[in-house]
């Protein structure tokens, strides 16, 4: 399995908010434990909210708290860039969330680096998040009005009931139910080839919502503790 690959396959597994061993998440994906360590400390690294320690577990965060930050000149340019982009988006949500956090960081700063203001979406490991965003308003537009959409990934072409979208420190998921497949599938944003929405829209069904997703989510993580 490829790196970026397990390091999705971890997300997956800890996104419930219970605590894992770190055993069987090494076990789950296939590498020793010193390599898990590296993960997971990879993971945190990278934005995703993980708490836990070798030798007791590891479960994620809901919430997300960001500490203390020194940033150099370009570091706030580069951020000050990034949310200026967002701040253009189709997406009034987003865009609107962009300039609400450039005011808020505006009015943090020193007068001399707020007076230069002209106001990055990702580090290793998945520094190809930002490829997705392109199609995020299309994907948050379906899913508000249930709107059957067709999306190509990594080669596949899927007929997909849009559920939600979640983000784990700069990775972007689709949670979906698979019409092709059928079955439930996970998607990351960032390997979608295209989307089209499909002229059909669909209503709640028994086996296929969101609250069914994430039962089946829950299910298939309780295996990884009871092997």
């Amino acid at each position: 399995m490829a790196r970026k690959d397990r390091l999705f396959s971890l997300i997956q597994i800890i996104r419930d908010g219970n605590l894992y061993r770190a055993c069987d998440l090494a076990a789950h994906v296939g590498v020793s434990l010193r390599t898990l360590y590296r993960d997971m400390d990879t993971l945190a690294a990278s934005g995703v909210p993980i708490r836990g320690e070798r030798g007791v577990g590891y479960q994620i965060t809901a919430a997300y708290t960001l500490p203390a930050l020194n940033l150099t000149k370009t570091e706030l340019e580069a951020l000050h860039l990034g949310l200026a982009a967002v701040g253009e988006s189709d997406d009034t949500e987003l865009a609107n969330a962009a300039k609400a956090l450039s005011s808020r960081i505006d009015g943090v700063l020193p007068e001399d680096r707020a007076a230069a203001s002209g106001w990055s979406f990702a580090t290793y490991p998945f520094a190809d998040a930002a490829r997705g965003f392109q199609y995020m308003p299309k994907l948050r537009q379906s899913i508000r009005a249930r709107q059957k959409m067709q999306i190509s990934f990594r080669g596949d072409v899927y007929k997909l009931r849009p559920l939600a979208l979640d983000y784990w420190g700069r990775l972007w998921t689709l949670a979906a139910w698979s019409e092709t497949a059928s079955e439930f599938v996970t998607l990351r944003i960032d390997q979608i080839d295209s989307v089209g929405a499909m002229p059909a829209a669909f209503v709640d069904e028994p086996g296929k919502t969101l609250v069914d997703y994430l039962s089946w989510n829950k299910a298939r993580n309780s295996k990884i503790t009871s092997n």
